[in-house]
């Protein structure tokens, strides 16, 4: 689909469908001149309380000729005090779904700045920046994954409709290309997004290890950054005991995935993004039950996170050195696959008591932490399906974040605010540590019963494995996967963290 921009009235535009964004309040500007022209079938919606412009409300009218717009879909963004970037993006993504359920092909959307004030403001605001959430929005919004549905020579009508472009009505013709630039950013950063979805939402069957791999290396080529991968010799060369101990029940050998984006100055140090790359986990040995497992082939969302991350950084040209890295193994039952009771030896030497092996997350990611500490980082920050104790915790409205730097978790919390991918802080208690000590190993990976906090739990044994390096760990078990549809979310993988990482490194 295309996104474009044009400078035009758009009381003559031509188009099946013109889209305004409005804030809740009485109707004034354009919204009032289009109502004129309607003969005050908008005001008469608003005076019914059928529409009043509160936070995603939409209202769609035929114009019946009043002017060159066929349509008009009026999107409400709540009450203008309240309005943000994130508002913004949700009435987007909203205007633009209805678009194209009512089979619309080139809408039009008008957001009259006028009548908006200051969106997103603040220090330094520009006042083009809400147009790169808007192309942003847009493009999220239209996400489909129908690459297994078989193509069939129906009627037309019967098509799932599509878009076949969206106008972005600019407000004059000399701010086109500072708005363009913008316009330019979200769609970059909405693609690296849906790479990341369409990881996701890829079969068990079809996603594997060595699949994760080659999708990392493809992305590399096209956007310009490094991508090596390791095997099972140069993980054994290593000691990933840990990792290697994960995957040894698979017929799929893991891969352990190293990307690196250079855009920094030559000496500054990288940043470390870690993902947790479970291709498919059935539990291994602590069997998982039968209901719901098929969901289980997300569980490598940390590691798509992590590459859509280095696309994005790359193809934005973002002013910073990072590194990804990406374990990858498949969790599977055999007869050759760990147990419970076997202890395992990671990288660093440190020895670990596997008493469920459906805790395989974090046994994974302690070999990709350790390697993370030959870059010496400036900081380290790790995205996991982790526990089921933060969908607990916290639904699917945010993730949990858990970490020993508050400055990094205070930059993971603000740019969620921006981003609209929302981050809590859970507290790393000394109590969480001393749980995950073992009476036969270094370590065990879970608690005794009667512990709690699972989530803690689960990054106080990472923190085992980190260093001293500035660290931040994301459980992000909830918002990965949704069976909600939102406004520019799809049920199913969410690419939540590629946008929440994006802005935390703009602001660092």
């Amino acid at each position: 689909m295309k996104t474009l921009i044009k400078t035009a009235d758009p009381l003559t535009i031509q188009t099946d469908c013109l889209i305004l964004l409005c804030t809740e309040k009485k109707l004034s500007g354009l919204l009032k001149t289009l109502d004129e022209l309607l003969g005050g079938a908008l005001s008469a919606q608003v005076s019914a309380g059928r529409f009043e412009g509160k936070k995603n409300q939409t209202c769609l009218l035929d114009s019946r000729g009043a002017f060159s717009a066929e349509n008009l879909l009026v999107v409400g963004m709540g009450k203008q005090k309240d309005a943000t970037l994130e508002s913004l993006r949700q009435a987007t993504g909203t205007a633009i779904k209805l678009a194209e359920r009512s089979r619309f092909k080139n809408p039009v959307l008008c957001f009259p700045e006028q009548d908006m004030g200051k969106i997103g403001g603040g220090k330094g605001y520009d006042k083009n920046a809400p147009w790169g959430a808007i192309a942003e929005a847009v493009n999220l919004a239209l996400f489909h994954f129908d690459e297994y549905k078989s193509k069939q020579e129906d009627d037309p009508k019967d098509a799932p409709p599509r878009l076949d472009s969206i106008t972005l009505l600019c407000p004059a013709k000399a701010r086109e290309r500072a708005i363009q630039k913008y316009v330019d950013q979200g769609l970059l950063l909405a693609e690296a997004v849906t790479v990341t979805r369409n990881l996701q939402w890829q079969p068990g069957n079809r996603a594997t290890p060595l699949y994760l791999a080659d999708e990392a290396k493809k992305l590399a080529r096209r956007h310009k950054f490094s991508c090596k991968v390791l095997g099972v010799k140069e993980m054994e060369q290593l000691g990933m005991g840990s990792l290697l101990g994960v995957a040894q029940g698979s017929e799929h050998p893991p891969a352990f995935i190293v990307m690196e984006y250079y855009g920094g100055k030559k000496k500054q140090a990288p940043i470390v993004i870690v993902g947790k790359g479970i291709t498919f986990d059935t539990g291994g040995i602590s069997l998982k039950p039968g209901a719901g497992m098929d969901e289980m082939k997300y569980d490598m969302s940390g590691g798509a996170v992590a590459i859509g991350t280095l696309s994005a950084a790359a193809s934005l040209k973002l002013k910073v050195n990072l590194i990804g890295l990406v374990p990858a193994a498949e969790n599977m039952p055999s007869g050759r696959a760990i147990k419970p009771g076997d202890i395992l030896t990671a990288s660093n030497g440190k020895t670990i008591e596997v008493l469920n092996t459906d805790a395989e997350g974090r046994l994974v990611l302690a070999d990709a932490l350790v390697y993370a500490q030959r870059y010496e980082p400036s900081a380290v920050i790790d995205l996991a399906t982790l526990t089921g104790a933060c969908l607990v915790a916290l639904g699917h409205s945010a993730a949990a974040v858990v970490g020993t730097d508050q400055k990094l978790i205070n930059k993971l919390m603000s740019a969620g605010k921006v981003c609209g991918e929302r981050v809590w802080q859970l507290p790393l208690y000394e109590e969480f540590e001393k749980a995950v000590k073992s009476d036969v190993a270094d370590l065990k990976n879970i608690a005794s019963p009667g512990v709690g906090g699972g989530t803690i739990v689960g990054a106080a044994f990472l923190k085992s494995f980190v260093g001293d390096f500035p660290w931040a760990h994301l459980d992000i078990a909830g918002t990965a996967w949704t069976g909600e549809e939102k406004p520019y979310v799809p049920k199913g993988g969410t690419g939540y963290g590629v946008r929440l990482l994006i802005e935390t490194l703009r602001s660092l």
